[in-house]
């Protein structure tokens, strides 16, 4: 028998699984060592039996399984279970990472929602590369970080990194980063879209914002893209979108998404997407619900579906879900979230700056129940089906943080 590892049950659970399975060729194995049986039952196996049984396994698992033997090691490392790894945990409830803001700056911390059950939640705190940086997204399982000049991308539960080359800006210029994966090309691709920051110009002791751009109701934006083993950024010419800052980018059907203002007079937003294979923006239709227009709202993903989540003038949430890609008419209301204050904030008087309803939504799970985050301070899953709130709370967690949607995985850079 191979010697169960104490306090690691996923894999003890496939050990003993192994052990079932060539019991009764345990007297042709009796001269093994007890090194050289899990490569033995391996070399037994179908090999496809084999990925199905490991692509089952949490991320932490497998990364501790590399250690029984070199076959196991040489599975686990190959591109054949990453992909097959990410297909199951894309169907699992996703994980969250913390880019703790206080009281340590740049602390992140992981949780899995899949890996553990109800009231059994781990805060895992992983290292990242860089420090004093900007957690950009996650795409894959893999993290981007912008730090001034300098993008890093990495794998924080597998240690794989990589420094891309330096943005490129003139004075004056601002940027958001989009972080994402094209499934047709296989490759993954960093869009840059750049626009000169508004600057004051006094005159007789009056602030004038100005711009280097010739006036007019258009507000032009440069789009600059690096692929993920390309040596330089490329510039795709400029496009007539001013885009709104989120807290992170939001990726569906290969396609990066944004909120964008058509001009700068104008109060409307729109949802424009970015589809990676052929490099091209392409305006998404939005839901038809006037508090798009008049609040504060930001997009999100639910069970794969492109999502809107709107701030209600009377407090809480409205989530909006297109059901088919690009079509206009199925977008659903599909949650109407009253307001809530945490117990954590509710010593904070609810006539300050920011509302007792102020909070985003951040994921949906398999049970129904939707995680938000309240003020970047506190969480709470939402319970539709009987209208609960529940605060989610973590030990170690930090008091003020970034968070973004993740899913761990084998993927390599």
């Amino acid at each position: 028998m191979i010697k169960l590892v104490k306090g690691f049950k996923p894999l003890n659970m496939l050990i003993k699984l192994l052990d079932r399975v060539f019991e009764f060729r345990a007297s042709q194995n009796a001269f093994l060592s007890d090194a050289e049986k899990p490569t033995r039952r391996m070399e037994h196996l179908p090999h496809d039996v084999v990925l199905d049984i490991l692509s089952r396994l949490p991320i932490t698992t497998l990364m501790q399984s590399k250690c029984v033997c070199r076959a196991w090691r040489s599975i686990i490392q190959s591109s054949l279970l990453a992909n097959k790894h990410l297909s199951h945990m894309t169907e699992n409830d996703p994980g969250i990472i913390f880019q703790s803001h206080w009281p340590i700056q740049n602390q992140y911390y992981f949780v899995d929602f899949a890996a553990y059950t109800e009231g059994n939640k781990i805060l895992k705190k992983i290292s990242v590369s860089t420090e004093h940086a900007n957690l950009v997204g996650s795409c894959n399982g893999l993290l981007c970080f912008c730090n001034s000049s300098q993008i890093h991308i990495c794998n924080p539960l597998t240690k794989d990194a990589i420094e891309l080359p330096k943005l490129l800006r003139d004075p004056g210029e601002v940027g958001i980063l989009g972080f994402g994966f094209s499934p047709t090309t296989k490759e993954y691709k960093l869009v840059e879209i750049v626009y000169q920051r508004r600057r004051p110009v006094y005159q007789r002791r009056r602030p004038i914002f100005s711009t280097h751009l010739a006036a007019s109701n258009s507000f032009q934006s440069e789009v600059r893209i690096l692929t993920l083993g390309g040596s330089r950024w490329r510039s795709l010419g400029m496009v007539p979108y001013r885009f709104i800052r989120q807290p992170s980018q939001v990726m569906v059907c290969g396609r990066l998404h944004w909120i964008f203002q058509p001009a700068k007079y104008k109060m409307e937003n729109q949802i424009i997407s970015f589809e990676l294979t052929a490099e091209q923006f392409q305006e998404v239709p939005k839901p038809d619900c006037g508090s798009l227009d008049r609040c504060f709202y930001e997009l999100m993903v639910l069970q794969g579906h492109l999502s809107a989540a709107a701030s209600k003038a009377i407090g809480g949430l409205e989530i909006w879900v297109m059901k088919e890609y690009n079509m206009k008419d199925s977008w659903i209301k599909e949650f109407n979230i009253a307001s809530f204050l945490p117990k954590e904030l509710q010593h904070i008087n609810a006539s300050t700056r920011f509302p007792r309803s102020f909070f985003r939504a951040i994921c949906g799970f398999k049970s129904g129940k939707i995680l938000l985050e309240h003020r970047s301070k506190a969480l709470v899953l939402y319970d539709p089906v009987h209208e609960t709130f529940e605060d989610l709370t973590f030990e170690g967690a930090p008091n003020w943080f970034k968070m973004v949607v993740h899913v761990g995985s084998l993927v390599g850079i």
